[in-house]
């Protein structure tokens, strides 16, 4: 039910981002959606993609500091509100959402989150029978 998201700790410095990307097209790695939280001295560039753990290793064996995080991706009606009703439904239950980013992905709106309930959080997608990512589903993205 959840997927595998890397956590890369960047320099906000000039051709650090580029890095990254490089190895990953070497590594004939498909993004699926990226994002950067950034501090004065530091990014974290957060990366769905098609085959996370051997992308992983690819970049450790580049030296890059890389993570593995386990993620909810939702999928929602691209349509407005739809974030915010599925959202309601963790805050009802109690469930603090650590971040969330979106991405529109054939013609569906992805929500991707974490948090630090995550049995609650299964619970409230089974309970509300909620369309969800996996990590099978994303090794066929292309």
């Amino acid at each position: 039910m959840t997927i595998h998201q890397l956590s890369v700790f960047l320099e906000n410095t000039a051709g650090t981002l580029v890095q990254v990307l490089q190895q990953l097209k070497k590594a004939n790695v498909q993004l699926v959606a990226i994002t950067i939280a950034d501090t004065a001295e530091y990014g974290i560039l957060r990366i769905v993609c098609a085959e996370p753990l051997r992308a992983c290793e690819e970049l450790k064996k580049a030296g890059i500091a890389v993570a593995i995080s386990d993620v909810f991706a939702l999928k929602l009606d691209n349509e407005p509100g739809c974030a915010a009703d599925v959202i309601e439904l963790f805050s009802k239950e109690g469930i603090s959402i650590t971040y969330v980013y979106t991405f529109v992905y054939e013609n569906k709106g992805i929500l991707v989150f974490r948090t630090d309930s995550p049995e609650l959080a299964r619970e409230t997608i089974i309970k509300n029978n909620l369309p969800y990512i996996d990590e099978d589903s994303l090794a066929g993205w292309k």
